[in-house]
């Protein structure tokens, strides 16, 4: 476990120290830990942070338990209101005049645009900062849903579905990019995993909608409760998460500048950390203080050439991964079978009635949450491996815990395909679909704790290219599936095509868990990763 000392000592003044670094080989990190070096797991932790009580990794367990609290509801928020309303696709057909394949795609293409907003906003918030953009992304996503709850034409729908998705898009780099400003390497495989349940538990907002039809409420309803919410979260925001952005290269620069003394010859002795002896540290900011809407602006960092440069990690095989499984697993577990399940259920044998569609986010519920004890795993299992490798942490420690579920999240699929094409009895959808949330909870959190700890340099410009790669991998997954299975079936596309695709990706596991050092490190030699080590975020 983190070190006790420096999770409740730093609260009151206690600065945090360490003498961990990066070994040449990007994901390779020599953590053993020196006299005087708090630790987690026995570990010196990293990245190590400046002797000021500003950087984000020295700030009180309660702010940082706070901040992730909140980016970790925005996330839920942002995916419930763009698969939540799945429900009413054949309402949206039968009142806007449209077929059940064009009403999905106020699904798929606000899904779309969910994903490839972080182009304009991931940029945005390296140069001015991640506290002022995402304030702006959650109004923006307020206004956007209170703008669909009036819609009255399909069109006006799409345009403001458009608008929420925009804004909130942000929300899925983001809550990374603050676990990799403020939480230490040992502690980031938990922390992703929070904000991963709340991510993956978005596919439960279906249920609740499917039951406000129930209550004989209009599906406007929906839009008038995430706009509440997303209210409630901006006043949140504002009064909880402090600007992140820290850079941590100048404050050791200017911890380290010559002193009078030693310009005139006279050394002067540097503490742990490089700061000054009897220099003091500076005083942390006040409560009003860090209520400023503004961030750190950042002068240095480049707008277009950031997007650029992001696609270069397609080029990178650990992010390359991370993308594909993202995009397969949301257009499996967040499209295919939300698109499928509410127009089987209601169709014979089964004959549901509409209100009780959205139950399939039950599966969701079970899977997910069977998966939460899992968490803290791959942390627990990379600090183990770390201990008996003589301090010294290889990214792919932690993919050992992913095995049991390469297979199941597969298996899964393939049982529901053939329980739709097969007519079997209804439970066989949601153990199938609970299959398969377990498993994607496992590789949404640790194929993406494992690219950070590979590339820690420069956070950002992967998770543009994430969020690109996987909504447009999961967009042409989700697109058209309800044609697919009509003209071939459910047994050739859902088990066959989506079940054997999800399993080639899986077993990509075996790959980097045998291989993955060996390919960090011939890619480090590559031209590629030397230019992508020296941009910092």
């Amino acid at each position: 476990m983190a070190s006790k000392a420096s999770a409740h000592t730093h609260g009151r003044g206690h600065l945090v120290h360490s003498h961990a670094h990066e070994e040449n080989i990007p994901g390779t990190v020599n953590l053993r830990a020196a006299e005087g070096d708090d630790t987690g797991y026995g570990q010196a932790l990293f990245p190590v942070p400046a002797e000021d009580p500003n950087d984000p990794l020295q700030w009180s367990e309660f702010k940082k338990t706070m901040i992730l609290i909140i980016c970790s509801f925005y996330s839920f928020l942002a995916n419930a209101a763009i698969i939540g309303p799945s429900p009413y696709i054949d309402l949206w057909a039968a009142e806007f005049n449209i077929d059940q394949s064009v009403a999905s795609e106020l699904v798929s293409y606000p899904n779309l645009v969910f994903g490839l907003g972080s182009i304009i906003l991931v940029p945005m918030y390296l140069k001015y900062g991640r506290r002022p953009v995402m304030l702006f992304s959650l109004l923006t996503f307020a206004a956007g849903l209170i703008g669909a709850s009036q819609c009255t034409t399909y069109g006006g729908l799409m345009a403001a579905r458009i608008i929420h998705c925009f804004g909130s898009s942000v929300c899925e780099a983001l809550p990374v990019q603050l676990v990799n400003d403020i939480f230490f390497l040992h502690e980031r495989g938990e922390r992703i995993g929070y904000y991963t349940v709340c991510l993956c538990l978005g596919t439960f907002a279906s249920l609740p909608a499917g039951y406000m039809l129930s209550g004989g409420y209009s599906w406007r309803l929906f839009f008038y409760v995430e706009f509440a919410f997303a209210m409630a979260l901006f006043i949140l925001a504002f009064v909880f998460v402090e600007e992140t952005s820290y850079d941590r290269l100048a404050a050791a620069a200017l911890s380290t500048a010559p002193s009078e003394a030693e310009k005139v010859g006279v050394p002067e002795q540097l503490e742990q950390g490089g700061q000054p002896a009897g220099s003091a540290a500076p005083a942390r900011k006040s409560f009003v203080q860090t209520l400023s809407p503004w961030g750190r602006v950042d002068p240095n960092a480049p707008f277009f050439s950031t997007i650029a440069h992001s696609f270069t990690y397609f080029l990178v095989p650990q992010s390359l991964w991370v993308i594909t499984t993202f995009g397969i697993n949301i257009g499996l577990s967040a499209l295919a079978l939300s698109y499928t399940f509410p127009i089987l259920i209601v169709s014979p044998p089964y004959n549901w009635a509409v209100t009780n569609s959205g139950l399939f986010a039950l599966a969701a519920l079970i899977g997910y949450g069977l998966a939460i004890p899992f968490t803290s795993s791959s942390d627990r299992l990379a600090a183990y491996l770390t201990k008996r490798n003589d301090g010294i942490r290889e990214a792919e420690m932690r993919l050992g815990v992913m095995l049991p579920a390469m297979l199941i999240g597969p298996a899964g699929v393939v049982l529901y395909g053939f329980t739709a094409e097969k007519s079997l009895h209804w439970i066989c959808f949601f153990i199938g679909g609970a299959m398969n949330y377990w498993s994607a909870y496992f590789y949404f959190s640790f194929t993406l704790a494992y690219a950070v700890d590979s590339y820690q340099s420069n956070t950002s410009e992967m998770l543009i290219a994430l969020n690109i790669g996987k909504q447009l991998i999961s967009f042409g997954l989700g697109l058209k599936v309800l044609e697919w299975v009509l003209d071939s079936g459910y047994a050739v596309i859902m088990s066959g095509v989506f079940g054997g695709t999800l399993l080639a990706n899986n077993l990509m596991l075996l790959v980097f868990w045998l291989w993955g050092k060996k390919i960090r490190k011939f890619m480090a030699q590559t031209r590629l990763i030397k230019t992508i080590q020296s941009r910092k975020d």
